[in-house]
């Protein structure tokens, strides 16, 4: 994907890959719309030579080799326990998330599509329109033309259901300890579990948004109880980026323009590894932007974030 279609800060947009899989039910063959952030999308091809995986989960279809790297496919019908038609041909997305290369089966790959976070709702029981689907694998939905649905699936679960994330440290080291509270924001129940045993191991108390609307009633809320003392109440702020209603880079830069909130310290905490978000994090007031997830990083980088603030405010005091 080229520079030209980098979105700038603030404009809560984002750019899907609109694929498809489909369904048998009993009336028919049903094609389900759903979308990658493309952001996280390499690029798609055709359904390469694959090796199995001996003892991996039914829904890793094996490896490849691509261009010196081996690379997992992961067939999202099976993962979502869905039944296609027995001559489907498969495209494979090749993605980049979580520093980690990974290939999606899909049944076809459609185009992309630029669509508003406000238009993405958190994902309900009759948003997803069949009581047959797991709606825990779905963070949001949106309406897209005729009246249909595109759904976009929770990747984050996938990653921790293979074990691929990191989300404690060696026994022997020893996590620094804090007071006061932390706010996370992240659509991801899989992820926002993780953060916020990571905060609680660090001493602090947890306050949980699943998007930057949320978010930003959450601050409300704790302005309320804390007052001039926010500050040093609420040590930090961890956000995702990829959020419904209001992504991550929209939500700081509304709070960072309000003099009650500006000042608290930021670290987005993404899937989404690509060079440019890292830019786009520094631009929007962050004193740190992550990839999901290495402990290691992330509480030497939080903890570097908390200390920026105490240094600030012994400065002003």
């Amino acid at each position: 994907m080229n520079d030209d279609n980098i979105l700038k800060v603030g404009t809560n947009e984002m750019e899907l890959v609109d694929f498809r899989l489909q369904r048998v039910t009993e009336e028919g063959v049903y094609e389900g719309i759903y979308g990658v952030n493309v952001a996280k999308v390499r690029e798609i091809i055709k359904l390469p030579k694959l090796t199995e995986l001996p003892g991996a989960p039914d829904f890793v279809d094996g490896i490849f080799d691509l261009r010196g790297v081996v690379i997992p496919v992961i067939n999202l019908a099976s993962w979502m326990q869905i039944t296609p038609p027995d001559d489907i041909h498969l495209r494979i997305i090749i993605t980049e998330f979580n520093n980690m290369l990974i290939g999606f089966a899909v049944h076809e790959a459609r185009r992309i599509r630029r669509i508003n976070w406000e238009d993405i709702e958190p994902a309900s029981f009759s948003a997803a329109g069949n009581s047959n689907f797991d709606k825990t694998k779905i963070t949001g939905v949106t309406k897209i033309e005729n009246d249909e649905v595109l759904l976009i699936l929770d990747l984050e679960s996938i990653i921790e259901e293979l074990g691929f994330y990191q989300p404690t440290v060696d026994s022997s080291e020893t996590i620094e300890q804090f007071h006061g509270t932390a706010l996370i924001l992240d659509d991801s129940p899989t992820a926002r579990k993780i953060v916020k045993n990571a905060m609680q191991k660090m001493g602090l108390n947890v306050v949980e948004a699943a998007d930057g609307v949320s978010g930003l009633e959450k601050l409300e809320d704790l302005h309320r109880v804390f007052g001039d003392r926010l500050q040093s109440e609420l040590r930090v702020i961890i956000s995702d980026v990829e959020m419904p209603k209001m992504d991550g880079f929209h939500f700081a830069s509304n709070f960072k323009k309000d003099p009650r909130f500006k000042d608290i310290p930021l670290v987005f905490n993404s899937s989404i590894s690509d060079h440019f978000s890292d830019i786009r994090g520094k631009e929007a007031g962050a004193n740190a932007y992550l990839t999901k997830f290495d402990a290691e990083k992330f509480f030497t980088q939080v903890a570097l974030a908390i200390h920026s603030n105490e240094n600030q405010l012994a400065v002003t005091a």
